[in-house]
């Protein structure tokens, strides 16, 4: 006989919580709707989540957890790579909690009641502080905010592109805002001519692409899920400007 674990009804109300408030959001969802999915009686439920303010809480949880992971990692480690750390940390948080987060977009004022709130406000004022850098001023923590923006709204809003896809254009986003254009993607740099002080740029798909697209093509390729042309399409770039970002052999 096979011995339930203590917590795989809590794990499957969770679950069933999550797929239901995904289908007909949280206000339109019952304790009784996730019981009979589960077959279980709303007693059952009540045991593990008292209300459903609780399920909503225990849904958010593993995000909060982990951006506060992440901002301890940032704030340990050396603070010339804070900013670096975060920003990159905060958009691979949010892919990996994308679906909670679509789910939460509607209902995320919900949470504004109690700890979770609190332990969010935190969150964020880490964050911007360790972005906007010491001695930062206005304008600087102005960007800050933006940057924490730029790094979790696509998430919700962008549910059709792949995370890889995503990642670099998040990141690809936050670096022209808080330090300009990304190496390589001057006019200089791209054979558009006029230096940079002119301004001007070709019209059409951009030449060069950024570290991050760089790398998200190269995944992409190398994974074999996607030719070069939807590469290109999905970086919005060129196809040229992909082959000459791939490993010489490996796009042949």
């Amino acid at each position: 006989m096979t011995v339930e674990a203590p917590d795989d009804t809590r794990t499957r109300i969770l679950r069933a919580a999550l797929d239901l408030f995904a289908e007909h959001g949280y206000q339109r969802t019952s304790l009784r709707q996730i019981g009979e999915r589960l077959r279980l009686t709303k007693a059952a439920i009540l045991y593990h989540f008292p209300t459903k303010e609780h399920l909503l809480t225990a849904l958010v949880e593993p995000l909060v957890a982990d951006l506060e992971t992440l901002l301890d990692t940032a704030e340990a480690g050396p603070a010339e790579r804070a900013r670096r750390t975060v920003l990159e940390g905060w958009v691979d948080t949010m892919l990996t909690h994308r679906r909670p987060l679509g789910m939460l977009f509607h209902d995320i004022a919900l949470i504004t009641r109690g700890d979770t709130y609190h332990r969010l406000m935190r969150i964020a004022m880490r964050a911007n502080n360790l972005i906007a850098g010491p001695d930062a001023g206005r304008r600087e923590r102005v960007r800050a905010v933006q940057a924490v923006a730029m790094c979790s709204d696509p998430v919700v809003f962008f549910t059709d592109v792949p995370d890889e896809v995503l990642r670099a254009d998040m990141l690809d986003g936050v670096h022209r805002l808080l330090d300009g254009a990304p190496p390589g993607d001057h006019p200089a740099a791209t054979g558009d001519g006029g230096g940079a002080a002119s301004g001007r740029r070709r019209p059409g798909r951009p030449r060069a692409m950024s570290p991050e697209q760089v790398e998200a093509a190269r995944r992409m390729h190398a994974a074999g899920s996607h030719s070069a042309d939807e590469i290109a399409a999905a970086l919005g770039v060129s196809r040229a400007t992909v082959y000459r970002h791939l490993d010489p052999v490996v796009a042949k």
